[in-house]
């Protein structure tokens, strides 16, 4: 069985409240003298208070191409990679050395050698430690990384696996772009790292106390839907990854959710309400009642994933992972408590993954 030892999220110094962002992003992506009624409505309703940036937000007018921002987030991606992998190993009572497999998934830079092989020297990963960098999940990749992740595991016994995720969305925003997409993500997303310590059993040889028992990865399910290729995605091109967003995300949510979700549970003689803990992607507010809707759950079950987008906004696929930061640490739920992860991603793609504390 898989055990979630640790999860820790970091975030980048520069923290702003949600209408501190809403003028300089328009600076950025509006033409001088447009009407920013709609805009500033958009900022409003965006289910966001605060986030954190990867720059101060002043810098994000001076970089120039692709090539600019690409260098920020491997520079602020790396530091943050470095917060997050070596305190969820500490609180799990582990030192770099111990770790058997580092998968590492980002959708918002590009670096070769990946942020995995330059993190490997830095902090001590061991010569002969597996790694998997992986590029094109989005957000859909945090929990997708888990079941990644539990399937390793299941082939080494007493292994030691992380999954590293690294989001700076802020240098993906498009500058003199007006299009709805672009001004939906300039409104929802935040930069982070987040990274989750999994053990098949509790053995290694760091220092430090052994953690609290975190729930365990039952089960898995990876869905597909067909003919949705073009609602989510990047529009890769010359200034780089252009954000593809289709309003129809939610009514897809709504028409297809619930029979994923349920086949899968009842796979495992379980329905909607034996779920204690939630731990959905905060794709939005939209998306988030479009989920509720779907599979008809109480008004508060989703409030964990209302709260980290309100407080740090849209991480992609870190998001999951700082959800659930929540419930090993502040609103741990009771032994036997069943949990499922649940996020959705380019593709257009569905991943579930069930847990029991």
């Amino acid at each position: 069985m898989t055990t979630l030892a640790a999860v820790h999220t970091a975030l980048p110094p520069h923290r702003y409240p949600q209408d501190r962002l809403t003028e300089p992003i328009g600076d950025l992506c509006l033409a001088p003298g447009a009407d920013r009624a709609v805009f500033r409505r958009l900022h409003a309703s965006a289910g966001v208070r605060t986030r954190h940036l990867a720059l101060p937000i002043e810098r994000y007018a001076a970089l120039r191409d692709f090539r600019e921002s690409n260098e920020a987030w491997l520079t602020a991606g790396l530091d943050l990679a470095e917060r997050a992998l070596t305190t969820a190993l500490a609180q799990a009572g582990l030192a770099p050395a111990d770790v058997d497999l580092l998968m590492c998934a980002s959708i918002t830079g590009v670096a070769a050698p990946s942020l995995d092989a330059r993190l490997a020297g830095r902090i001590g990963l061991r010569p002969d430690v597996k790694r998997l960098p992986v590029f094109g999940l989005g957000c859909v990749a945090g929990a997708a990384g888990i079941a990644r992740v539990h399937d390793y595991l299941r082939g080494h016994p007493g292994g030691t696996a992380v999954l590293l995720t690294v989001e700076l969305c802020s240098l993906t925003l498009q500058k003199g772009d007006d299009s709805r997409a672009n001004l939906v993500a300039g409104a929802l997303f935040g930069d982070g790292a987040a990274a989750l310590v999994a053990r098949a059993a509790a053995t290694g040889t760091g220092a430090g106390a052994e953690p609290a028992p975190g729930p365990s990865v039952v089960a898995t399910r990876s869905h597909l839907h067909p003919g949705t290729e073009h609602l989510l995605g990047w529009d890769v091109g010359a200034g780089g990854f252009r954000v593809v967003i289709d309003p129809a995300v939610p009514v897809l949510v709504r028409r297809e959710l619930g029979a994923t979700v349920r086949g899968f549970l009842a796979e495992h003689g379980l329905d909607t309400g034996d779920i204690g803990a939630w731990v959905c992607h905060p794709g939005g507010p939209k998306v988030l009642d479009a989920v509720t809707d779907a599979l008809a759950l109480p008004d508060d079950a989703l409030t964990p994933s209302r709260r980290s987008l309100a407080a740090v906004g849209n991480l992609s696929s870190a998001s999951v992972l700082h959800i659930l930061q929540g419930f090993t640490e502040a609103h741990r739920p009771e032994p036997g408590t069943w949990g499922l992860v649940l996020a959705m991603g380019p593709g257009f793609c569905t991943e579930l993954v069930l847990l029991r504390w």
